[in-house]
């Protein structure tokens, strides 16, 4: 298992391969069924916020197949007693969650080699840091994330921060990821579409 961690630790997708699934994602994200039309990034800041969708975050992800990221807030609730998905199904709590796709998971398993094949093959304390990397406290539309300029700098429920750049991409402390999708409105915050899964460990 440490050399599970190890090779965790380690995982940078390659430059390429974010860029291809970047586009592959823009190019399929209309087929997608969100209760509500979702927002592609803008290329101007939104001068208001939107108002409160009327699906939670957890609907929105069990609902748009975000089945990777759904299987480990159970998994974790399950092992750590925790309790993400009842927080995210009917809490009142804002929250904006940066949603990996099912594809940034696979492509995480395919870099920790042959012993993981789904979350649960992962330490379940690790896989919750790795989850509260994720989360960030109230709604964070896109113009409260992208920055016009330079660096912003966002710190996670996991007190770690990640810094978005003004092209969307995301320099997490142990990889780099992009938001493909933006300002999918929750009843209870938002969420963001990445196509990598962020990495609090170097």
């Amino acid at each position: 298992m440490r050399d599970l961690v190890e090779k965790l630790k380690s995982f940078q997708l390659p430059v390429r391969s974010v860029m291809l699934i970047a586009i592959v994602l823009m190019a399929t994200s209309c087929e997608r069924d969100f209760n509500a039309p979702p927002r592609p990034m803008p290329e101007e800041p939104m001068m208001q916020a939107m108002a409160p969708g009327s699906e939670s975050i957890a609907e929105i992800a069990i609902n748009n197949g975000f089945n990777e990221l759904v299987a480990a807030l159970v998994y974790v609730d399950k092992e750590e007693g925790t309790d993400l998905v009842n927080q995210f199904l009917t809490g009142k709590k804002q929250q904006t969650v940066f949603a990996p796709t099912d594809q940034a998971f696979f492509n995480l398993y395919d870099a920790l080699g042959e012993e993981v094949e789904e979350i649960s093959d992962l330490p379940s304390d690790l896989v919750l840091n790795v989850l509260l990397y994720h989360v960030v406290e109230g709604r964070r539309p896109a113009r409260s994330v992208v920055p016009m300029r330079n660096q912003r700098k966002i710190v996670t429920l996991l007190g770690e921060p990640f810094y978005v750049n003004n092209d969307a991409s995301i320099e997490a402390i142990g990889n780099t990821a992009n938001i493909v999708l933006a300002d999918i409105s929750a009843s209870n915050g938002f969420v963001h579409v990445i196509d990598a899964v962020l990495l609090p460990i170097e």
